[in-house]
């Protein structure tokens, strides 16, 4: 399978998806203990993570982290986009600090949008749909890439460590990509990894929550986030854990710091062997390579590295469009935009692709099909919060009680009560705007 974070491929298989490219499924464990656990977790649509253990642990110990989100000026915001600001304002009431890119280098890269319009876009678009949503400016900062020169400073220096044939293998780029595309990876790795710098909070845990078309990035980042890590924490062949000294300078002081980072751990069986660069811990196991990994994270700034930490990731499935195939803003009856009128909204639900059968007889003996129903998914993702109700309208369905007609009405009276909703909280939003922006 091939991951493209630019094309408009959907994804259905979501457990090939984890196998083929490692991401890890996201189980009851990671989120049954958070308070109110966000519907996109409980129900499933966030399927897949790479490192979230380190999010709930900070969560359940109250420890500082970090989100990170970008939102891509290149067209109206709808429901598909609504997924993501979602679990950003959940997260937000969690203690979360909130960074949000505006990626106007993207765009202009790959979409062929101007610096300007995207501006345009991202401010009468967007991040007034997101304040509308419920994000709140305490702890909130919203940038533009093109303007945050840590970033794009960022970019450069770490692409040190990055070669071609990585670039080529994880984007598949060639002769004809031209260099800005090239680049715009780079950028988000600097997006990504910058709110670890001292100046916007220091080393810790960050989440970035995405569909699974943008992996390809996590992937990156994490890659480079460990490769300018001074320190490596492993388990070695003969099963011990080891602490090693990744770079040659500053050895001696840097396994200096080891041991007082080990000891402060409270252990005690620890062979140093500067040769190697390296430290073996006697009294460790690999459950405590996290806890080891990130207290030695934090010490790094003050011997000139960054200590960044690997951003985790949630990957949460693609909303199917009104008409079958990716909700689009590009294909305007297979999105509900937050713009649309209900009026609008109720005529794109009346003419979707549900998952009813061919007549009302045969659905009424051999029932409906809601895990194909795009109505259905506007209950799961959006209109419904009680998992009850839910959980009613999907029983219903099956056993051949419930018919299509019904669920769309029900889905348009929900939209439109939204719509009117979002429509009087984004006229207040947009005096407030300044205040969220970096």
């Amino acid at each position: 399978m091939k991951i493209d974070p630019w094309s408009s491929a959907t994804y259905q298989d979501y457990a090939r998806l984890r196998d083929e490219f490692g991401i890890e499924e996201f189980d009851d464990a990671l989120w049954n203990d958070l308070p109110n656990p966000h519907k996109l977790l409980r129900r499933g649509i966030v399927f897949g993570h790479r490192g979230f253990q380190l999010i709930h642990d900070a969560v359940t110990n109250d420890k500082p982290w970090a989100i990170l989100t970008g939102l891509m000026p290149s067209g109206k915001m709808h429901l598909g986009h609504k997924m993501v600001i979602d679990e950003v304002v959940y997260y937000q009431s969690l203690g979360a600090d909130i960074f949000i890119a505006v990626a106007d280098i993207e765009s202009f890269a790959t979409r062929g949008y101007t610096l300007e319009e995207t501006k345009d876009l991202a401010l009468n678009e967007y991040i007034q749909n997101y304040i509308a949503l419920g994000l709140k400016p305490e702890k909130c900062h919203i940038y533009f890439q093109s303007k945050n020169e840590d970033v794009k400073d960022l970019a450069y220096l770490l692409g040190k460590k990055v070669n071609w044939s990585q670039m080529v293998a994880t984007y598949g780029f060639n002769g004809s990509s031209n260099m800005t595309h090239i680049f715009s990876p780079l950028i988000q790795t600097g997006d990504i990894v910058h709110v670890q710098l001292e100046k916007f909070g220091g080393v810790r845990p960050v989440l970035v929550p995405v569909g699974v078309d943008q992996d390809p990035h996590i992937r990156l980042s994490r890659d480079i986030a460990q490769s300018h890590r001074l320190y490596n924490v492993t388990a070695t062949k003969d099963d011990k854990i080891g602490v090693f000294v990744k770079v040659d300078e500053n050895v001696n002081k840097l396994l200096d710091n080891a041991e007082k980072v080990l000891a402060k751990l409270n252990f005690t069986k620890l062979k140093r062997i500067t040769d190697y660069k390296a430290i073996y811990i006697g009294d460790a196991e690999e459950t405590d390579i996290q806890k080891i990994n990130m207290e030695l994270a934090y010490t790094e700034p003050k011997f000139g590295g960054y200590g960044f930490i690997q951003p985790s990731a949630t990957f949460h499935r693609f909303m199917t469009g009104l008409t079958g195939g990716k909700m689009s803003s590009s294909k305007p009856d297979s999105a509900i935009f937050l713009t649309d009128t209900p009026k609008e909204a109720k005529k794109k639900i009346m003419h979707a692709k549900t998952g009813g059968a061919i007549s009302l007889e045969e659905q009424k003996k051999e029932g409906g099909k809601p895990d194909e129903c795009v109505v259905y998914e506007l209950f799961l993702y959006h209109l419904i919060e009680e998992d009850k109700e839910l959980q009613d309208i999907y029983l219903s369905c099956k056993n051949g009680e419930r018919m299509c007609g019904n669920c769309k009405k029900y889905a348009a009276q929900l939209i439109e009560k939204m719509l009117i909703d979002l429509e009087e909280k984004r006229k207040k939003s947009r005096d407030k705007i300044k205040s969220y922006l970096a």
